[in-house]
């Protein structure tokens, strides 16, 4: 036995070894990675590109795959080598007018395509609490405006609970700036727009839901833990200092008061006015002291009450539009180095772990 727990001690400090040495190489390539960046290269949250993809031609692939995929083994390999063949020849052109374009952008010259179609932008909003897909969202919209014409229109595929009313409300207003353009907005639930959600599904022209989205959650909810009492049980004091009456209304560590309980619900009271105002101001047509309860609905009841203009999915919207339309999704992407690119991992592994127990405990309706 003596000699079984030596032998396993010593397998768990090679193992231990192992990974340090491991976690020590990659801090060191990180950080000469960091250091080896040539100097002005751009850094930090503006590191980044705009990425299009061509939504009609991934549905074409689709299509002739699915033609090739029934035709006999001869035909079919000889169909997919003149497809290889096409799309060699196609990645040629477009690496030409790449360079033609560059050339006519050097001297100023307006890039015009020819037999230009109608645009549809697609824009993926994913938000969770603190609204974080705004920054990004933003800078998809603006490049957007600086080309988009009234005759091209966005379609926003979003999927949200709610979240933190400025992040929300930053994120409304970053939609505003298509409408004020005059450019179509449609936006598409295929799950969830609630609460902070639904402030931004508001703003489009149109609103598709699928048949089982949970839409609206038109509310406003704070909960703030106190353990005052359990702090006093120990004989531990908290000092809060402020200079103003209302600076601090409820607090974690101090004694709450009735008069800041009142302030607190006031306070809440006001946003949720504000809440119901824009909401108001967006869609008109709804009754809003009707579906400004907190409350959410699905399937006939949205349309019913006015929170969607009609039922669908994104995906049905996107094969209409790709009927007499070009389809392009755009998306920001961020350039970033090992370390953040890790960092960002473990934030965003953590946010779905406390999301995830969040939802359990609710204990959302399930089928």
């Amino acid at each position: 036995m003596t000699v079984f727990l030596a032998e396993y001690g010593l397998f768990l400090a090679k193992v231990v070894t192992v990974v340090l040495a491991v976690g020590i190489l990659v801090t060191i390539v990180a950080a000469s990675m960091a250091r080896g960046r040539k100097d002005g290269a751009e850094e930090g949250p503006d590191a980044g590109e705009i990425v299009i993809t061509k939504f009609n031609e991934r549905l074409e692939d689709f299509e002739e795959a699915l033609s090739i995929s029934r035709l006999e083994p001869a035909m079919r390999k000889q169909a997919s080598k003149e497809r290889k063949t096409r799309e060699k020849a196609e990645r040629k052109a477009a690496k030409v007018a790449a360079k033609k374009a560059k050339r006519q952008r050097g001297k100023g010259e307006t890039l015009v395509p020819e037999n230009p179609k109608p645009r549809t932008f697609v824009l993926d909003f994913d938000g969770d609490i603190r609204a974080t897909a705004v920054d990004k969202l933003s800078r998809e919209i603006t490049a957007i405006l600086t080309s988009a014409t009234t005759e091209d229109e966005v379609l926003l595929r979003l999927e949200s609970g709610g979240g933190t009313v400025n992040g929300y409300g930053l994120g409304a207003a970053q939609l505003d700036r298509i409408r004020k353009r005059r450019i179509r907005l449609t936006v598409c639930v295929d799950r969830v727009a609630a609460s902070g959600g639904y402030m931004m599904a508001c703003v489009g022209n149109k609103i598709v839901a699928a048949p089982f989205a949970m839409v609206g959650s038109i509310g406003v909810v704070a909960q703030i833990p106190n353990v005052h009492r359990l702090l006093k049980q120990w004989n531990i004091d908290v000092e809060l200092l402020t200079a103003g009456k209302f600076k601090r209304t409820l607090t974690v560590l101090g004694e709450n008061t009735d008069e800041g309980r009142a302030k607190f619900v006031e306070d809440i009271e006001r946003i949720h006015d504000q809440f119901k105002s824009y909401v108001d101001a967006h869609r008109p047509q709804l009754d809003i002291e009707t579906v400004a309860t907190g409350e959410v609905w699905s399937g006939q009841d949205v349309v019913d009450l006015g929170l969607v203009d009609e039922l669908g999915t994104s995906d049905d919207v996107l094969g209409t539009a790709c009927e007499g339309r070009e389809v392009l999704v755009v998306s920001w992407r961020q350039k970033r180095n090992l370390m953040q690119r890790f960092s960002f991992g473990v934030e965003s592994l953590a946010d779905r772990i406390v999301l995830r127990w969040l939802d359990r405990i609710a204990r959302s309706p399930e089928i």
